[in-house]
């Protein structure tokens, strides 16, 4: 009688015919045998609870995740994934300091470059050369990178590396009397490219670390609104302190913080589908940002208010120079806006929030529309400050609530292309809102500021175009 060892060993006995003395011996070899496999099985069970390993018809196989040991720093990305806290004070260690050293090098270049050449004119002219060389390349790069994002198996790995190469960039340009100009073009060209990885990118990866995605994307924009307001005030102080040279070494060192800090994140890369084909991929994130009506809203709505934001630091020299006669003072009309933001955006993170996000995104553009227009009523500069910090309190908790909205209604296939190409989109609409302000600086700074809340106006009433009760696509393939 053959021996299955998936039987029982009384089933195994019990077939044994005990009327002969052949079948006894038979009957006890079989016991026998199937005695010793009972004793695998149970070595095999005890090896499985506390290795890993796994059992197959009596033999014991390792699991193949189980013959590699975790690495410690494993611990650590599951203790940052389970607690809420860990996990938005994880995310804010390496998003922050990239985010900060991006913002840093658009003071730090053009103040380089006046030290460099020592002439106000000239160092002008290379200053916004080379700020042109870091930040254009992120517009056009943008949709590669969220193609390249949705694929990768290892996004983690693609965002470290675009933070060790702005830090690169950032120290050649420290040694702008050493490294020829040409070679520090390039590298400033390669940084811009890789920023999106860790702008747009990474925020289409949040949830994957904080599990709360209405909290993930308010602390994504608190991210954003930290890095507005620390990275020029850090700059400037280096530069007051030091010099410009080191104001760069000290923004390159920051970057690789944020690297370091990436290191205890996990980002789940996106399912695979069976159709890679680059092309196709870009035409489909293309295809759901016009198409996909509640997404296109978003993104139209999202990229014109930064046309009105952009142009707010111009029109604020105008502003400072009208009424407190000094321009000066218009770079404190900007801070007031960015520490409203910030405080806007902690609020927005830390109190709970039942609105639904097209609502909070549509109603705050308008909210802040509305105070740029009392912004234009002239009773003094300490009230222009505090109408525009006010405006700021209120457009951080709509860009997050923009933020979520863009991943809730892009698949998995697409979500760092929308989010990449959204982020591109408002940083051109942000330089053209600045060109188109320059042009008319004759205007009265009461008219600039009249147009910029109007700005702001359409594009609350574009979010009026998004359907009501739209479900999040998300979780579609």
């Amino acid at each position: 009688m053959p021996l299955d060892r998936r039987q029982p060993l009384a089933a195994v006995l019990g077939g044994v015919d005990l009327e002969t003395r052949a079948g006894e011996e038979r009957g006890q070899g079989i016991a026998d045998a199937a005695l010793v496999v009972d004793q695998q099985n149970a070595r095999a069970r005890r090896r499985r609870d506390a290795h890993g390993t796994s059992v197959a018809a009596g033999t014991a196989r390792p699991d193949r995740r189980a013959r590699t040991a975790r690495p410690a720093w494993s611990a650590v990305t599951r203790r940052i994934r389970q607690d809420r806290r860990v996990s938005e004070l994880g995310y804010l260690t390496a998003s922050v300091p990239l985010r900060l050293a991006n913002a840093a090098s658009t003071v730090v270049l053009p103040l380089l470059a006046v030290q460099h050449t020592g002439d106000i004119v000239s160092g002008g002219a290379l200053g916004g050369a080379l700020v042109a060389a870091s930040l254009a390349p992120s517009v056009v790069a943008a949709p590669l990178v969220g193609a390249l994002l949705d694929r990768t198996r290892h996004p983690r790995r693609w965002m470290m590396t675009a933070a060790i190469v702005q830090a690169v960039a950032l120290v050649s340009v420290a040694g702008l009397d050493l490294v020829p100009l040409p070679l520090i073009v390039g590298l400033l060209v390669l940084g811009g490219i890789a920023s999106p990885f860790y702008l747009g990118g990474m925020s289409s990866f949040v949830t994957d670390v904080i599990a709360d995605e209405r909290r993930a994307y308010a602390d994504d924009g608190v991210s954003y609104n930290i890095a507005s307001v620390g990275g020029p005030a850090l700059a400037a102080l280096v530069v007051a302190v030091a010099d410009a040279r080191v104001a760069a070494l000290v923004t390159a060192g920051v970057a690789v913080l944020g690297a370091v800090g990436m290191l205890a994140l996990h980002f789940t890369p996106r399912p695979l589908h069976d159709d890679l084909h680059l092309g196709r991929d870009l035409l489909a994130a293309v295809r759901a940002l016009t198409r996909h009506r509640p997404l296109a809203a978003v993104t139209a709505s999202g990229t014109l208010s930064q046309v009105g934001q952009g142009a707010l630091p111009i029109a604020a020299i105008a502003l400072a120079h009208e009424r407190a006669g000094s321009a000066d003072l218009g770079g404190w009309i900007v801070t007031a806006f960015a520490l409203g933001a910030l405080a806007g955006g902690v609020a927005y993170a830390l109190l709970p929030v039942r609105m639904r996000p097209e609502a909070v995104m549509g109603g705050g553009f308008a909210v802040v529309g509305l105070l740029t227009l009392v912004a234009v009523v002239d009773l003094g500069m300490p009230f222009t400050l505090l109408v525009v910090g006010l405006s700021g309190v209120v457009v951080a908790p709509s860009a997050s609530a923009m933020l979520l909205l863009r991943k809730q209604q892009s698949r998995p296939r697409v979500r760092s292309q929308v989010f990449t190409i959204g982020s591109g989109l408002r940083t051109a609409a942000a330089a053209l809102g600045a060109a188109l302000v320059g042009q008319l600086g004759g205007a009265p700074a009461g008219l600039l500021l009249a147009l910029i809340g109007a700005v702001w106006l359409v594009s609350a009433a574009i979010m009026l175009a998004f359907p009501r009760g739209a479900q999040p696509i998300d979780a579609i393939a």
